[in-house]
């Protein structure tokens, strides 16, 4: 098989099961399973299933001679990772108040919130493709949300949340790719997988102490770990180096469609013409700000 053709595979197998993953966690919620013990028992799983790759891996990574800088880096790492516990939190609090369609549309927000990070904190100066791409996310979100339907009834909380979801994820997304980029990848998404647990566990412990239901561990758990914690890296770190950083970031967007389709399967929430509408506007937008980067950059 052509390689890019296998690492655009790999990497749209990636990014499907995160829009997958909303699904299963709506599925954990109707059996009654809460937000704290959905979160706590993916990214307890997770870590532990990072924890037993890295061993594996272990052998086949060039060791770290200087102990100063892999401390510190470590350090990084972990702090980055708080970002992603916030985010799986954040998330996970708005799609218990709003469908899986209007929650992924919500985290994608983190495309535009990402170019006005990226003003402010690196003094980037976005350009006009940049806005362009903005104004398309915002009209698409407002299409997809479903917002200029009077009957639809917005949750205000669950758009809060989301909107704090993208951010959160904005962050991890930064971070992760300027915080010790010499470490393998698994390695650093245990590092940071492990800020990501401290975080949850400070917040969901105190709710879960004696009324934790452990049965979320036989099943869901690992499922929801399996989706949103495992599998993911392994696709992206496999397929990744064999694309570049453009094409690699519009087949990612593949999450957004397997989302809202999964949402209307398996859950059979209400579709319409707006929303994908909105869907294929967002989906243009990230594929205008990334094409340049597709033709510069060898594939």
């Amino acid at each position: 098989m052509n390689s890019i053709l296998k690492g655009g595979i790999l990497v749209a197998l990636g990014a499907s099961c995160y829009g997958l993953l909303t699904t299963f966690v709506k599925l954990a919620y109707e059996e009654h399973y809460t937000v704290y013990e959905v979160t706590f028992s993916q990214i307890l799983i997770g870590f532990v299933a990072l924890v037993i790759l890295n061993l594996f891996l272990k052998k086949r990574k060039p060791p770290i001679t200087d102990p100063k800088l892999r401390r510190k880096t470590i350090f990084y790492l972990i702090l980055a990772g708080t970002s992603l516990g916030f985010t799986s939190i954040f998330y996970y609090l708005a799609i218990q108040y709003i469908t899986v369609s209007v929650g992924i549309v919500l985290l994608m927000q983190s495309v535009w919130i990402g170019v006005v990070l990226d003003s402010v904190i690196n003094k980037i100066k976005p350009t006009k493709i940049k806005i362009i791409s903005v104004i398309l996310i915002l009209a698409g979100t407002v299409l997809a949300a479903d917002l200029l339907i009077q009957e639809q009834q917005v949750e205000l909380a669950g758009i809060g949340y989301g909107i704090l979801a993208a951010l959160s994820y904005t962050i991890t997304i930064m971070t992760s790719n300027s915080v010790g980029t010499q470490y393998h990848p698994i390695t650093r998404s245990k590092w940071m997988m492990l800020g990501g647990l401290i975080v949850v566990s400070v917040i969901t412990l105190p709710e879960l102490i004696g009324s934790m239901d452990f049965r979320i561990f036989v099943f869901w758990g690992p499922v929801l770990a399996l989706f949103g914690t495992i599998l993911p890296p392994l696709f992206f770190t496999a397929g990744m180096p064999k694309i570049n950083v453009g094409l690699g970031a519009i087949i990612s967007s593949i999450e957004l469609p397997v989302a809202v389709l999964m949402g209307y399967f398996v859950l059979d929430e209400d579709q319409n013409l707006y929303k994908w509408l909105g869907i294929l506007l967002i989906l243009s937008s990230i594929v205008l700000m990334n094409l340049r980067k597709v033709k510069k950059e060898p594939l």
